[in-house]
């Protein structure tokens, strides 16, 4: 093994060690493996790390472009590195940090699909239907529509959703606790239709002996996020036809429809578990954007035909 693929191994195991989310895991393995094999062509050996430059960096992050990757995926890319480089540093097998000085790829400004309060309702309200609709036979339908009331009513990433435990939910107070990002906990609450959802769910759920998670799949261990992902692409596919909606579409609709009702922009923070308020501002882009769309459709002056009419009337 060589020095390079060495070190990837002690950095994945120091992530295993310091319990790292298996997303993470599988993300960072991934592009580090495809990074040796990069800087080994045609089975050469790959240079010692601490014999990496920055040109040699540079270089890589030039073939990530040529390759037709997009800004997300080369950043996320470029974040696994560095952070080998910072464990690199750490442990003493390094010198220098050269992936300190290579610039982050600016991502593109862009406006996240949201759900319509009427599309999100009519998704939910077909999920709750869907028991007694010949088109689903789903084996479990009070799961997947909690699922819903939980994505859609608590705004939680599908991660978040599928790690909920038995005793992080308070069905009297109607909070659930949320481990996010970096394992940081926060409280949701939650309203009557999820709480419904939820009794309604824990009466019929179904899980092997000593099972603490919330969402149970069919052979009664815990509910993978792949699994709740598909669960959501097959309802909006089959109630709205519409199978790009995913479950951070949900999140995102959340966000949306609390801040167009009023909500305060730190409030909506807290609720989605942002580090950042910047995170959190782009859904008054959102609000912004449908605010132009309706100004357009209904406005006598938003169109140049209207305004060429007024002056033109302005002139008689």
């Amino acid at each position: 093994m060589s020095e390079l693929a060495a070190a990837v191994e002690r950095y994945l195991a120091e992530l295993r060690r310091t319990n790292a989310s298996p997303h993470t895991l599988r993300n960072y393995g991934g592009d580090l493996v495809q990074v040796v094999e990069y800087f080994s062509p045609r089975g050469a050996e790959p240079p010692a790390p601490g014999e990496l430059t920055v040109l040699h960096l540079r270089e890589w992050l030039g073939d990530l472009y040529a390759r037709g990757l997009d800004a997300v995926s080369v950043r996320r890319k470029l974040a696994a590195v560095r952070s080998l480089f910072r464990f690199l540093a750490r442990e003493g097998s390094i010198v220098t940090n050269v992936a300190r000085l290579i610039r982050t790829p600016k991502m593109p400004k862009r406006v996240p699909a949201v759900p319509t309060a009427e599309q999100a309702n009519t998704l939910v309200d077909g999920v709750a239907q869907s028991a007694t609709d010949d088109r689903f036979e789903r084996p479990h339908p009070a799961r997947d529509l909690l699922l819903f009331e939980l994505l859609y009513g608590c705004g939680v990433r599908v991660s978040e959703l599928v790690g909920l435990d038995l005793t992080d939910i308070d069905p009297l107070e109607r909070w659930i606790r949320v481990r996010g990002k970096g394992r940081k906990e926060r409280q949701v609450p939650f309203g009557s239709k999820a709480a419904l959802a939820l009794e309604g769910y824990l009466a019929v759920r179904s899980a092997k002996a000593g099972e603490q998670a919330l969402f149970i799949s069919r052979r009664g261990t815990r509910l993978s996020d792949r699994s709740a992902r598909w669960i959501v692409k097959f309802y909006a596919r089959t109630i709205v036809g519409d199978s790009s909606l995913h479950p951070h579409s949900l999140r995102h609709a959340y966000a949306t429809h609390l801040l167009s009702d009023g909500a305060d922009l730190r409030a909506i923070q807290e609720l989605l578990g942002h580090a950042r308020l910047a995170t959190t501002e782009k859904y008054t882009q959102v609000s912004l954007t449908d605010l132009m769309a309706v100004y357009d459709r209904s406005h006598p002056r938003a169109h140049e035909g209207a305004r060429g009419a007024a002056r033109g009337g302005d002139r008689k």
